[in-house]
């Protein structure tokens, strides 16, 4: 294979993608498998560029301007291009081809220079450099030139969609794939390691992976008690021998083959993930509402031959625990896993050496068994759908307990705002393709805890909390929550929409009114619409409804406010999150984004 040409942290010339400029950029690394450097611009945009695209920076000379040799080439030539010394000889001109010239142009700070290239309507094309030398002799000047031809292949920049450019042409992509899969040892690509650490590192996954847990048993003896007040904090903690249960583990394990089962069924559409640094696409099928509309009718069939749901209340604890276990066994095996895959699989968060953070954060970006993809389906399977599940569980506990003929009207609030929830996500299934959990997060534990334990266990929170601490809501309170439920559904929905109807089509004349700002990516950004009001409406939305889910449990207890109090917590660090992963990718357009949409989540608050 060949060397690498230049070190990490060098000073080069490097090839704006799609144009014929040249700029000096940072080295920050080196891909031995695709052979691609990772530069770095001054207005902080990070890309992948090939090694013909990297000069040195004394591999151009500037030429000294000379007026009398100087010809126009073109209308449209800059006054500060040199020119090359015609030959007049015939044989010159018999040879001549159709050569394109490369020059070089000083710009202002002088410590930046640009050379543009003019390139031919063919599958290849010249480039020819113009190697300038000049020597002094007495008190005359010599100059000589050295005209040097460099016949390349034709490059296609490729939108990898929020990714780092790569400028290899597709059958470029598909040798380097074939060639490692053919001996991936030799070919093996060199991830760099992660320096970048999120949540304080390792001593904050540490943390993070013993304080979830215990925060969420102690959520539900809080909820659990006659008197929820936080004063009556901590709870008694049961006996140890109570907490486990087999017949738990066995449920829970089911439920997740039974979903997995569900997802393999071939029905749903195909679709393609977003390109992923190595050039690979992965198919994804989608049939998630499908799978729902299947739980129901086993639910409905469970109901019709009398299985007491309400088993779910009076174990939900004992469920917690086992889906904890389980999540714990699969975040081991993921990671034992992320060993022996080829490490051009690993997510770029979760190279960093230190076997905590990366345990926590997911060394694997998309592991998958064949073509069943463990995150993709943990995103919204099993978790999502067991939340509708639990809450329709203790629903029919509140009957029972509270005997009643119906459930309270607060309980239908909160079983009705959250099944549109769900719905809604299993519905645009699609949309989760280009999410930062997608795209970017490894799959560990951090994701496979979320995904299966506190998604259903803590977003149930108020259902149960409704259980042993009824609220009688009037009807026009019970208006109001449902018109902020609804202004939160029509903002979370209109910008997701608005989103992935700009992502599929930006030239859709629907969306022909939308003003953007393009970017060094070839995507655009929105700055008119929802995204020109704050620059996450969808988090927007999402809190208002996470707010209009707590109101009906009403004001007694903070406990059922813990999902509106966390969620926002968790919007925050995720938009911070998101503010750096953009303003790395779009550079000097995320900031004039910024400078148009001031308001990230709160208008005129933040």
């Amino acid at each position: 294979m060949p060397a690498k040409m230049f070190s990490d942290g060098e000073m080069v010339m490097g090839r704006w993608p799609g144009s014929q400029l040249y700029y000096e950029v940072r080295v920050t690394g080196y891909n031995k498998s695709t052979q691609l450097y990772a530069v770095k611009y001054k207005d902080g945009t990070e890309l992948n560029l090939k090694e013909s695209d990297v000069k040195p920076l004394n591999y151009f000379k500037t030429k000294k301007r000379s007026i009398s040799r100087q010809r126009s080439r073109s209308r449209s030539r800059s006054p500060a291009r040199t020119q090359i010394p015609k030959r007049s000889t015939s044989r010159g001109r018999e040879a001549k081809k159709p050569v394109q010239k490369e020059e070089v142009q000083k710009n202002d700070p002088p410590t930046t220079f640009i050379h543009q290239l003019q390139e031919n309507s063919t599958n290849s094309k010249i480039i020819s450099v113009t190697d300038f030398k000049e020597e002094k002799e007495e008190n005359n000047t010599k100059k000589s030139y050295r005209v040097v031809e460099h016949k390349i292949r034709k490059e296609i920049v490729t939108d990898q969609l929020g990714l780092p450019y790569s400028l290899r042409t597709k059958k470029e992509e598909e040798k380097v794939a074939e060639l490692e899969t053919k001996d991936d040892h030799l070919y093996k690509k060199q991830v760099a390691r992660t320096r970048e650490r999120e949540f304080g590192g390792r001593f904050g996954a540490f943390f993070i992976i013993f304080f979830l847990p215990i925060t969420l048993v102690l959520l539900l003896l809080m909820c659990a008690q006659e008197d929820a007040s936080v004063l009556n904090f901590p709870p008694p903690i049961p006996a140890v021998q109570t907490l486990w249960s087999s017949t738990a583990l066995g449920i829970f394990t089911l439920w997740f083959l039974f979903q997995a089962l569900l997802y393999l069924l071939p029905v749903g559409k195909i679709v393609d993930g977003v390109p992923l640094a190595n050039g690979k696409k992965l198919k994804y099928r989608i049939n998630a509402f499908y799978a729902f509309l299947l739980c129901g009718a086993a639910l409905a069939a469970a109901l019709y031959n009398e299985v007491n749901l309400s088993y779910i209340h009076n174990n939900l604890l004992q469920l917690a625990i086992a889906a904890m276990v389980f999540s714990l066994v699969l975040s081991i095996y993921l990671y034992l896993r992320s060993w022996r895959v080829p490490t051009d699989e690993l997510a770029a968060g979760g190279n960093s050496g230190s076997f905590v953070y990366d345990f926590f954060i997911g060394r694997e970006l998309n592991p998958r068994i064949k073509n069943f993809d463990l995150k993709y389906f943990c995103e919204l399977r099993p978790g999502l759908m067991g939340w509708v599940v639990i809450n329709l569980g203790l629903l029919f506990a509140e009957m029972e307990m509270q005997h009643r003929d119906v459930p309270s009207l607060a309980m239908i609030l909160v079983n009705s705002f959250q099944l549109l929830y769900v719905m809604d996500a299993l519905w645009n299934e699609e949309a989760i393709l280009t999410t930062m959990d997608i795209v970017h997060d490894g799959f560990g534990y951090m994701l496979a805890f979320g995904d299966l334990v506190w998604v259903p266990f803590v977003y149930s929170l108020q259902a149960f909390y409704l259980v042993n601490h009824p609220n009688e809501l009037t009807w026009p309170v019970a208006l109001t929550i449902i018109a902020l439920n609804t202004v939160g559904y029509i903002i979370f929905r209109g910008a997701n929409s608005q989103k992935n109807a700009f992502r599929r089509n930006p030239h859709d004349p629907k969306l022909a009114h939308l003003k953007t700002i393009p970017t060094a990516t070839g995507r655009s950004l929105i700055v008119s619409g929802w995204w020109g009001f704050v620059r996450h409406p969808n988090y927007l939305g999402d809190l208002i409804m996470a707010l209009a889910w707590s109101l009906p449990c009403g004001f007694n207890h903070i406990i059922p406010y813990f999902y509106i109090i966390y969620f926002t917590c968790l919007l925050v660090h995720r938009e911070a999150r998101d503010e750096h992963q953009c303003r790395k990718k779009y550079g000097v357009a995320w900031n004039k984004y910024c400078q148009q949409v001031r308001y990230r989540i709160f208008p005129y608050i933040y």
